[in-house]
């Protein structure tokens, strides 16, 4: 018989779906989530850090912006789950089915992934660092995820979130970086030939020796960013970029700079109010 409220009756315990706030109240209660089946629940941002989730199933879970910092995850399902914008910092995955899984700017960085399956996984924008451990023969650099020698040439970043993110040694040329938020990122030995770096943002940025040949660095906001020995050859425009306090910026390139057309020199930058010419005479001391 139905319910009066028309609403379909549960015929087994396997018919319930487990909502977040059954979750969470499994833990504080001290319940065991190891094991556990949590397949097609729609766990959209909920904090899980520190829990032990081993031999978990996740099969087509949604986790998009939950926080699963520091959980141990190794041998759960994760297959074609949503896991976009998650936290998996310092979290271990080892033996983990992440196949088909949605990865797409999510936080990778010390996460350990040994041994896990990633066939078909989708990871733009994810971040990595150092401390990430891929499986072995796993061809990170160039899947789309962000992070150290990176392959990410020709790629649509415009407006990322890459605040302290380190790109040492990655391929960007030609990428697409407009509004992109790279404050105090490392972008040491960087190619960035050609790249859009419109009003993006590299305050404190690291930028040593990297490659910025016809860079378009129109509104670009670069102040006590570090370029000793970047390239800063042909650059396509610096209308409205601020070089305020700027490291390492020899003298010879600053008088490039300073001869480009009056136009771009006295363009002023939308963020600092500030015009070019005068950034460029603001000096480190």
């Amino acid at each position: 018989m139905p319910s009066v409220d028309n609403r379909p009756e549960i015929s087994s315990k396997a018919d319930y779906l487990l909502t977040a706030f059954d979750i969470l109240t499994q833990i504080e209660s001290g319940e065991s989530l190891v094991g556990q089946d949590l397949s097609k629940t729609d766990l959209y941002a909920i904090d899980l850090s520190g829990v032990d989730l081993t031999n978990a199933n996740f099969t087509q879970a949604t986790l998009t912006n939950a926080n699963l910092s520091g959980t141990n995850l190794s041998g759960a399902n994760l297959t074609n789950a949503d896991l976009r914008g998650i936290n998996l910092t310092d979290a271990n995955l080892t033996g983990a089915n992440l196949e088909g899984a949605y990865l797409n700017r999510s936080d990778l960085r010390q996460a350990n992934f040994t041994d896990a399956k990633l066939d078909k996984v989708k990871l733009q924008v994810a971040l990595y660092d150092r401390a990430t451990i891929f499986p072995e023969g796993f061809n990170y650099k160039s899947s789309g995820a962000v992070g150290p020698g990176a392959n990410l040439n020709g790629a649509y970043l415009n407006t990322a979130n890459l605040r302290r993110v380190d790109l040492t040694g990655a391929k960007l040329i030609g990428a697409y970086l407009s509004g992109a938020d790279l404050t105090e990122a490392i972008l040491e030995n960087v190619s960035l030939s050609g790249a859009n770096l419109q009003k993006a943002f590299l305050t404190g940025a690291c930028l040593r020796n990297a490659h910025l040949g016809n860079v378009e660095l129109q509104g670009a906001d670069l102040r006590a960013a570090d370029l000793i020995g970047a390239d800063l050859s042909h650059i396509q425009s610096i209308a409205g970029a601020d070089f305020s306090l700027v490291k390492g910026l020899s003298e010879s390139d600053r008088a490039k700079l300073i001869s480009y057309p009056a136009q771009q020199l006295s363009a002023w930058n939308p963020y600092t109010r500030r015009n070019t010419l005068d950034s460029l005479n603001i000096r480190v001391e």
